[in-house]
């Protein structure tokens, strides 16, 4: 799990990057390898990280229509990078991961938004993928 964890976190670093240039699907896997060459990126971190930036770059519009649907009062343009990032990658990991309850994958995004976003980011994004995973599966009920 503790694998898990750091690849997200360096998945969440491929992403802000990724769309700080111009966030070309096409450049998304290179964005990570460029990051995992220059850095210290620990063999088993990488699988799962190509895995979540794969995900997020060939499934985007996918993702984020799912996140806009759930947004209340917001728009994708006007989040942060990073708040945007997460929201990717949790909203990902629900929709296409499915060894990850959506639950574990909301509590992995609000450590990645008390780690590296402001402090108002682990509430939101909580609370918007909170309401992805509702509109995923009803069932769920409130986290």
């Amino acid at each position: 799990m503790k694998h898990r964890s750091r690849a997200r976190g360096w998945a969440l670093q491929a992403l802000y990057a990724w769309e700080q240039k111009g966030g070309d699907p096409a450049e998304a896997i290179a964005t990570l390898s460029d990051l995992v060459t220059n850095l210290r990126v620990s063999p088993e971190n990488r699988p799962f990280a190509e895995v979540l930036v794969r995900l997020v770059a060939t499934n985007l519009p996918r993702i984020d229509r799912a996140i806009e649907e759930s947004l209340t009062n917001w728009r994708m343009e006007r989040l942060s990078v990073i708040d945007r990032a997460i929201l990717r990658l949790g909203t990902a990991e629900m929709m296409f991961v499915d060894e990850v309850p959506p639950r574990m994958a909301i509590r992995e995004a609000v450590n990645l938004a008390e780690k590296y976003g402001t402090n108002e980011s682990p509430r939101f994004v909580n609370g918007v993928l909170d309401a992805v995973m509702r509109r995923l599966n009803p069932e769920a009920g409130p986290a």
